[in-house]
């Protein structure tokens, strides 16, 4: 009966140009929506039934992501597919939590990179910690992005197809001009056996790798390398807004998690054990 929904839900999707994880995120739950509703033209349906199917799925005790997936979904089908006005559902959603990104200090940083000895992933290592990259920004990015002139890298397509600029960094600058001499590709900053962009789980595998070897016992993965970045600028002064821009975030909220981590100023406050006359 909702084939045809079905259909139309997928082309205004690709029509709006969202990225292939969202289009199957959004198509996973509206096809739940649609067989809740089998027997039930969706069109039809009003804003009660609507809730009440959102209100079960609140129940099922979801996580706050997956539940407000299924409610974008839901909103992107009346609002964007059949155009109607913007509708908010009242129920109660499950709580944010305040998760704190896992981060290595300065001295692990160079722990973890000296692991490294093939030239090519310790570049790709190096451009992720010092531009503060997404590995799916770093996999894309091309020869012609580096900006060596304006010390510049322009990240190109990222999240949101926004694109950027971010730190060129000095000590990258070289070891790229010696990776270059070695590797000579022709496109991709970063190639594949075939000239095509360079495989995410190869990098994913590389950094394993590394933290591996060096000891370090946190549970960290790629994107803990930008964390890193964005922590190391805030306890080095930089301020919230320039790094905000640097990493491409839309709203400064996100950037604000990185205050929760820092130790900047912690070394100035004294545990009152330790103003205690024990031992």
């Amino acid at each position: 009966m909702n084939s045809e929904a079905k259909e139309k839900y997928n082309q205004k999707l690709k029509l709006k140009g969202y990225s292939f994880n969202t289009i199957s995120s959004y198509n996973h739950c509206f096809e739940k929506f649609l067989d809740h509703f089998r027997n039930k033209d969706v069109s039809t349906l009003t804003k009660e039934e609507i809730t009440e199917f959102l209100y079960k799925e609140h129940l099922k005790g979801l996580s706050y992501g997956y539940q407000n997936q299924i409610i974008n979904a839901i909103k992107f089908y009346y609002e964007k597919v059949l155009g109607r006005k913007k509708e908010y559902y009242e129920l109660p959603r499950a709580k944010k939590p305040l998760k704190l990104p896992i981060v290595f200090s300065e001295q692990e940083i160079v722990l973890l990179l000296d692991q490294v000895d093939n030239i090519k992933h310790r570049s790709i290592l190096y451009l992720i910690y010092s531009a503060g990259l997404r590995i799916s920004e770093a996999v894309k990015m091309k020869i012609a992005d580096i900006d060596s002139k304006r010390n510049v890298i322009h990240v190109k397509g990222a999240k949101g197809k926004k694109d950027r600029t971010t730190l060129l960094s000095q000590k990258l600058l070289h070891l790229l001009r010696e990776y270059y001499k070695v590797y000579k590709p022709k496109d991709y900053l970063f190639e594949g056996e075939t000239g095509k962009q360079y495989s995410i789980s190869t990098i994913q595998k590389i950094f394993k790798r590394a933290l591996e070897k060096s000891g370090i016992r946190k549970d960290a993965t790629v994107h803990t390398l930008r964390h890193s970045f964005a922590t190391h600028l805030l306890e080095n002064g930089t301020d919230l807004r320039y790094i905000q821009q640097l990493l491409g975030h839309n709203s400064s909220k996100t950037t604000e998690i990185y205050t929760h981590i820092t130790k900047k100023g912690m070394d100035r406050i004294t545990s009152p054990l330790d103003n205690l006359d024990i031992h």
